[in-house]
């Protein structure tokens, strides 16, 4: 059952990569800008590289997540990028800055307590995946290390 649910855990946030990344390589790279420039985090020279990149990056993660090969590492970095995103949220939102948070692609809206509750609950879900992914895998090792051979 717990196998189970790890797995169902790893497709849900490999599906919201891949949705977010596609949404965003579907678009011109110029509209992903705009909207990382509305965070006013980065210096304009990375805005063009950063939403040509992050996109990309983000289907690769996701599509390197579902196999479940080196899945503890794959689920920390995806866990980090939504803190991440949570955190720039939050700047965002302290500042009284509008931003469309081009999540998933452009027109996404400005962030708000919905924004707010879904990025929390996307972070909830890839902190239980990689806590997962990390403690069934040492269970795993060592139930097979005390396996005797034939």
């Amino acid at each position: 059952m717990k196998r189970w649910l790890l797995i169902a855990g790893r497709l849900g946030i490999a599906v919201i990569f891949l949705y977010a990344g596609i949404a965003k390589v579907r678009e011109p790279w110029l509209q992903f800008a705009v909207s990382i420039e509305s965070f006013k985090m980065v210096p304009e020279s990375w805005l063009e590289p950063i939403a040509r990149i992050l996109p990309w990056c983000e289907i690769a993660l996701a599509i390197a997540l579902l196999p479940g090969i080196l899945a503890r590492w794959f689920s920390s970095i995806l866990t980090g990028m939504l803190a991440f995103f949570l955190f720039i949220g939050i700047r965002a939102y302290a500042k009284g800055l509008a931003v469309d948070c081009g999540c998933f692609g452009s027109g996404g809206g400005a962030i708000d307590a919905k924004w707010f509750v879904e990025h929390a609950a996307m972070l909830a879900l890839g902190l239980a995946v990689t806590a997962g992914e990390f403690f069934s895998r040492g269970t795993s090792l060592s139930r097979s290390s005390d396996a005797s051979p034939l």
